[in-house]
């Protein structure tokens, strides 16, 4: 603290605080609070009289009895008193107005001493008061006595050539000595530093260039009237609030670095050449101008006009960035120099978008220049970004790695994923968004994999009808309106009128409208579109039900990948090149295609609205079963839905079969009569919320609450207040529940649930037959578990084994007893098996399931199951010498040309290393003539030839009887093509390493084995483990 001595009272000092001391010597004045008290007091310690806030006063004085108070007035009454300099430095400043005491509200009584010392080229609050005040002038020298390292410079000649930081402790040993050091104390408060180099930094002013722009305040708001912005309050409140206090605008910037300003000037100023053209620099220096960057045009010199007087050069100053970015439309253009018209055609341009903190950059700029340099604005429509911050909500910074790394989300989640997760969040309506990884994955979990889902269900039954036609699947897009499915409608009503939707927003560049609506809708076509019509598109209700599902699902996605194409522009294009094939005309890429314009003809808005309600049943409905933890497989007996409009009602029943399959209920009933059902609401209160609002009232008003009757709770529920002995009570406040009757309609079976409008009882009491349906369901469950487990296609054929353990359990006869349901869902036959040890509990039993692929014949009762065939024809082989056994397969993929007869005979040579030898095959043993060219077809498939050498005869003997293929093999699958390799031949003679099993499929495939993506293979000691298994191979 220093004091300040009045020129006018010489015993009377202000006391000033400063946590800078090397600013001490440039000060110029002192600056108080208009509105608050000061004091002058007398130090009882040292005698001297003292000027502060007396709200600051502990900040000198510990202890009141330290000080004794004279005086309080407000500042008004020190205004414009002239004071004694600290420092000789700038005494002659005194005649123009400094060293005297200044008013402004932003002195605070937060801290200091209500006395703030003004240096203005050393802060922006005591520069501007300071030059509201006259003490200092635009035109003036700067009191600056510090260079651009940071080090006084004359005329402090007591500290020239220090660091300023390192001058502090002089200069505070400089006041005591001349009797200004009133007190010195140490304080813990914020400071300014480079975030790069976390270093301090002090506030210094430089001579700068300025455009004027505080005088056209007005103008720049005006054209700034004329853009539309999105939000649209940062136009108004944030841009608008900094247009109107816009100051003058610094362009240059003391740099190396940077555009050099076309400014010309003589050494004693008096001269001032702004070029505003290269060939306007080429005639006035007389040099050919190749390059504009410093090191070129530094040097260069325009002759003075003034003769005798030394040449013009260039000022050191390079532009702000700022302002070259804020003439970005004229320089793309190199306007005006040329493509005047293109310019004139494009600007102001259609659309921009950035980020919030632009507002004081970019936009701002941008709308500066233009204004000035054509009265109108730069751009028409703005998109403003919110900022993206760290998961702590600290801006992200490289040097505290407080984020993911953005390639590793990528690479992990994919771009789309990322990119889906940024537009649908509170940054496109210029609000922040803490970053979370969780987000991205949560986008790739609730809406990519349910989406793409829906498109392989497509393509998967788009290729099962191709198969069983045989022919070419077709859109025929006009042919939609066939369909007599209401579901049908409804997803192409909806899809219409999303499209509607996204024309009209996207319109108004209201991306934070769109986005949730096209994610809403990916949930309304796999969560109820798809999972409702499953058994539609996979041909299960005819085929030509088939047709229209399947027409209806490929338009409805084919429209959503055009939408979506600019949002998610890899998962779209995926899908659209697999999609092409089924289109008249198809252009290569979606990125290509328009996005669809509505079709008015396919939107039902009773339709949506009917489905809408059944959403709503279904909803509720779930919500009951979850009450009461009833899984959807068990069925129950009713639900009832009541809804005051019959209108609501009929919808609903006209969509019964949709609201029984999701509920899983076996009667559907309708009324708009609660009390039929002895349903009302009751209220309870919630007595911690209440009870501390409400305090002495509180009793008598969880009294009223008990009270209240049905209307008036349903009145409560669509308005959401109630007033009770003059309290608002809200949502909040009160628990509304359902309550029955039970006398009336056998209330006391049912479960209730509702919204503001609909109401929905679930009879929860199901008969012993729908819990045995529910166990059946269980079943069902477990093996397409174990299918997807598996990983097994839809269409792949099963057979299911099972055991239950004990035998006498219900589970015992329930599968029995729902044998065509199990077998029907699961396709393929369900057969019991001897039991090994139970793997799984239901309702109290054990079950063992095992599946197999392919469809077998006989049980597992034997304790082994037959396993699945190889895909191909084959032969089996024997060698009456020894025993030995071998194979070889008659074609190979499946359902290509049987071998000849001479490459069965070069096969069976290789087989048993027959070479050099001759021999003889027999088609049987009992056979006496060898087999001949015309016995090998199909017809020889899974029969035994017999070979002998020639010269050694033998009794014709089977060393065996077994009629299983005698060698291990695998089967594989591509794309549809199968085949089988074996893995011995003959017997106990392994044929393949994993490396060359995969060159064999890539011989077998015709396919480059670069391009062939196998799941994991064992090792080759292990690779009989592969025995009578499929690998499906990509």
């Amino acid at each position: 603290m220093v004091s300040f001595p009045l020129d006018d009272e010489p015993d009377v000092s202000l006391v000033a605080w400063t946590t800078t001391p090397w600013t001490l010597p440039s000060n110029l004045a002192l600056c108080l609070n208009p509105s608050l008290d000061y004091v002058k007091v007398t130090d009882r310690a040292t005698g001297k009289v003292y000027v502060l806030m007396e709200a600051r006063l502990e900040a000198l004085y510990k202890d009141p009895d330290e000080y004794e108070i004279l005086k309080r007035f407000k500042a008004s009454a020190l205004k414009d008193k002239t004071y004694k300099p600290l420092f000789p430095y700038y005494e002659h400043l005194k005649k123009r107005g400094a060293f005297r005491v200044l008013i402004d509200d932003y002195v605070t009584e937060e801290s200091g001493t209500g006395v703030v010392h003004q240096a203005p080229y050393f802060g922006e609050d005591d520069y501007q008061v300071a030059l509201r005040e006259g003490v200092i002038t635009v035109d003036m020298d700067m009191v600056c006595p510090v260079d651009d390292s940071g080090r006084f410079t004359h005329p402090v000649t007591d500290f020239e050539g220090q660091y300023v930081k390192d001058a502090d402790k002089g200069i505070i040993a400089w006041l005591k000595t001349h009797g200004r050091l009133v007190h010195v104390s140490q304080v813990k408060h914020s400071y300014p530093f480079c975030w790069r180099s976390e270093t301090p930094l002090i506030y210094r002013a430089v001579p700068s260039w300025f455009i004027r722009v505080a005088p056209m305040v007005n103008t720049l708001l005006q054209t700034n009237q004329e853009t539309y912005w999105v939000p649209d309050f940062v136009k108004e409140k944030r841009f608008g609030n900094w247009l109107r206090d816009a100051r003058d605008w610094a362009v240059s910037r003391n740099r190396y670095w940077g555009t050099p300003i076309p400014i010309w000037m003589s050494d004693d100023g008096q001269e001032v050449i702004c070029i505003g053209s290269i060939a306007e620099l080429e005639q006035l220096t007389g040099q050919k101008i190749a390059d504009l960057h410093r090191e070129n045009v530094d040097n260069l010199t325009i002759p003075s006009s003034r003769p005798g007087h030394p040449p013009l050069r260039r000022i050191s100053e390079v532009f702000d960035c700022w302002f070259e970015s804020g003439s970005m439309p004229y320089a793309q253009s190199h306007y005006p120099f040329e493509k005047q018209k293109e310019f004139e055609d494009s600007f102001p341009a259609d659309f921009i978008a950035e980020g919030l903190d632009q507002t004081r950059g970019w936009f701002y700029t941008l709308l500066v220049i233009s204004t000035l340099l054509f009265g109108k604005p730069p751009f028409k429509n703005l998109i403003v970004n919110g900022l993206v911050l760290a998961a702590d909500g600290q801006k992200m910074s490289k040097s505290k790695k407080n984020f993911p790394d953005p390639m590793v989300v990528v690479h992990k989640y994919g771009a789309d994923a990322l990119r889906l997760y940024l537009i649908n969040s509170p940054v496109v309506r210029a609000e922040s968004l803490r970053f979370k990884e969780d987000g991205v994955r949560d986008v790739l979990k609730d809406v990519f994999l349910p989406w793409y889902n829906a498109f392989r269900f497509l393509m998967q039954n788009i290729k099962r009808l191709e198969q069983e036609e045989g022919k070419k699947f077709e859109c025929r897009e006009l042919e939609l309106h066939a369909s007599t499915n209401p579901m049908d409608h409804w997803i192409l009503s909806f899809t219409q009128s999303l499209l509607a939707f996204f024309h009209k927003e996207m319109g108004a560049y209201c991306l934070y409208t769109v986005v949730p609506q096209l994610v809403k809708f990916v949930d309304n076509l796999t969560n109820w579109y798809v999972r409702m019509n499953r058994r539609r598109l996979k041909g299960e209700m005819g085929l030509e039900d088939c047709h229209h599902a399947l027409r209806t699902l490929y338009s409805v996605l084919y429209s959503m990948v055009r939408v979506m194409a600019p949002f998610t522009p890899f998962l779209t294009e995926t899908m659209y090149q697999a999609m092409r094939q089924y289109l008249d005309e198809s252009l290569a890429s979606v990125h290509y295609l328009m996005i669809p314009k509505p079709r008015e003809s396919l939107i039902n808005i009773e339709t949506e609205w009917a489905v809408s309600c059944m959403q709503r049943v279904i909803e509720l409905g779930r919500v009951i079963r979850d009450r009461k933890t009833l899984p959807v497989k068990y069925p129950l007996p009713e639900v009832v839905v009541i809804h005051r409009d019959q209108r609501c009602l009929d919808a609903i029943s006209n969509l019964e079969m949709y609201v029984k399959a999701e509920l899983n209920v076996k009667r559907l009933t309708t009324s708009t009569d609660k009390e039929k059902y002895g349903v009302h609401l009751r209220a309870e209160p919630d007595h911690k919320v209440l009870g501390q609002r409400l305090k002495s009232a509180f009793k008598a008003i969880v009294a009223d609450i008990k009270e209240l009757g049905d209307d008036v709770l349903q009145e409560f529920l669509q308005t959401g207040k109630l007033i009770l002995q003059g309290q608002e009570l809200g949502h909040e406040d009160l628990r509304i529940m359902y309550a029955f009757d039970n006398v009336k309609a056998g209330a006391g079976k049912y479960e209730a649930h509702a919204d503001s409008e609909m109401l929905v009882l679930l009879d929860v009491s199901p008969d012993q037959s729908m819990m045995e349906e529910g166990i059946a369901r269980e079943v069902i469950n477990r093996i397409q578990k174990l299918r997807k487990k598996g990983k097994l296609m839809p269409s792949d054929m099963v057979t299911v084994f099972y055991a239950v353990t004990p035998s006498n359990s219900d589970l015992h006869k329930i599968i029995p007893a729902y044998l065509d349901v199990i077998e029907s869902t699961t396709k393929g036959p369900v057969r019991p098996m001897a039991s090994k040890k139970g793997n799984e509990k239901l309702k109290g039993s054990e079950l063992e399931l095992v599946i197999t692929q392919g469809l077998t014949s006989d049980s597992l009762s034997g304790g082994k199951a037959e396993a699945a065939m190889p895909y191909t024809r084959y032969v089996m082989l024997e060698s009456l010498e020894d025993g030995r056994k071998g194979m070889i397969l008659l074609e190979n993929p499946l359902g290509s040309p049987i071998i000849s007869y001479f490459d069965l005979m070069h096969a069976v040579r290789e087989v048993f290393g027959l070479q050099k030898r001759p021999f003889h095959v027999y088609p049987s043993l009992d056979s006496q003539q060898e087999l001949q060219p015309n016995d090998v077809s199909e017809s020889l498939s899974g029969q035994t030839l017999y070979v002998e050498k020639v010269g050694l005869k033998h009794h014709k003997r089977s060393l065996s009887n077994e009629a299983s293929p005698p060698c291990r093999y695998v089967n594989v699958e591509h794309k549809g093509q199968k085949g089988t390799l074996l893995l011995e031949n003959p017997q106990e003679e392994m044929l393949w390493s994993p490396q060359q099993l995969k060159m064999y499929v890539s011989m077998l495939f015709l396919i480059p084995p670069e391009k062939l993506q196998f799941g994991p293979l064992p090792n080759k000691e292990n690779i009989f483990q592969l025995h009578q298994k499929t690998i499906h191979v990509q």
